[in-house]
């Protein structure tokens, strides 16, 4: 059988059917953003582009494998990544691509890519790096990554993506992949991500120290603190009464010193059940004392 179709997707009649198993196409590019009907923001913040109708009917035409990956090139100034498929819902000649990923083709609305269908190798390992430190202030980033991924099909060394998270945009660089290449496949494969510090991140400065024995000795501080004055006495203000009369405040603060420096008194050995108040202990007197007293005063 023969049979084959067009730029334009239409059927003709003399190439053997099968004799070309690559899908090769050139489309005027647009964002997402302009693509008609209900918006897709997951589109925009993703990595599958939509085509038009055609290019399903050429693709099912062909051997290829599954799922569809593509190669993305804009010849002109020599850019290149890689991208899955969402829709066949474009208008003939058109793609439409996210917003990110025109800006890694440096392309412009209306410009011409080629499209073209590949076959890349499952990603084992993936390394990251955020372009700002404002990444560092999601809780649980890597949760957040692996939800954003849902969007990809590929990913392509030296691309930086772009995710939405509580409404804010995050950009990603990707640093490295492995298997080594140009890009990986990223669908239904376990892949190990490692992240590299944000752009601008600096790491907190360490605490300071303090000096060591051998360090006081080098800077005699031991020193400093024999010659430091030993004597220090307290309340060395001047008072005054409240109608403004002079009040003789002179203290001898020295002579208080050396009182309250003085030595206790030694502590005393008491019997047993025999307490001191710290003045003599003067028995009462009893009645029949008393009533003798009076007798005798009486005679």
């Amino acid at each position: 059988m023969f049979g084959g179709y067009d730029y334009d997707g239409f059927p003709q009649f003399g190439t053997p059917m099968g004799a070309n198993r690559t899908f090769i196409e050139h489309y005027r590019c647009y964002p997402v953003s302009m693509l008609p009907g209900n918006e897709r923001e997951n589109v925009n913040f993703g990595g599958k582009i939509i085509l038009p109708q055609s290019a399903l009917v050429k693709l099912a035409s062909l051997n290829i494998a599954y799922p569809m990956l593509f190669s993305l090139s804009n010849e002109m100034h020599g850019r290149h990544t890689h991208a899955g498929v969402l829709e066949f819902i474009a208008e003939e000649g058109r793609v439409y691509l996210p917003h990110w990923m025109m800006q890694t083709l440096l392309l412009e609305p209306g410009d011409l890519i080629q499209v073209k269908n590949i076959t890349l190798p499952l990603g084992s390992f993936v390394k990251i790096q955020p372009q700002s430190v404002d990444f560092l202030d999601i809780t649980d980033p890597k949760a957040v990554l692996e939800n954003a991924l849902r969007n990809f099909s590929t990913l392509t060394k030296g691309d930086i993506i772009m995710i939405n998270y509580n409404n804010k945009l995050y950009e990603i660089l990707v640093m490295e992949v492995k298997p080594e290449g140009k890009g990986v496949s990223i669908v239904e494969t376990d892949l190990e991500v490692d992240f590299a510090p944000p752009v601008g991140y600096k790491e907190p400065a360490k605490p300071i120290q303090a000096p060591t024995s051998s360090m006081a000795k080098s800077l005699k501080i031991d020193e400093m603190v024999q010659e430091a004055p030993s004597k220090w006495s307290a309340f060395k203000g001047n008072g005054s009464r409240l109608n403004g009369k002079s009040l003789d405040t002179t203290v001898n603060h020295e002579s208080k010193t050396e009182e309250s420096a003085a030595p206790s008194e030694a502590p005393l050995n008491l019997p047993f059940g025999q307490l001191f108040f710290g003045y003599p202990v003067v028995p009462l007197k009893s009645k029949y004392d008393t009533e003798g007293q009076n007798v005798n005063c009486t005679q």
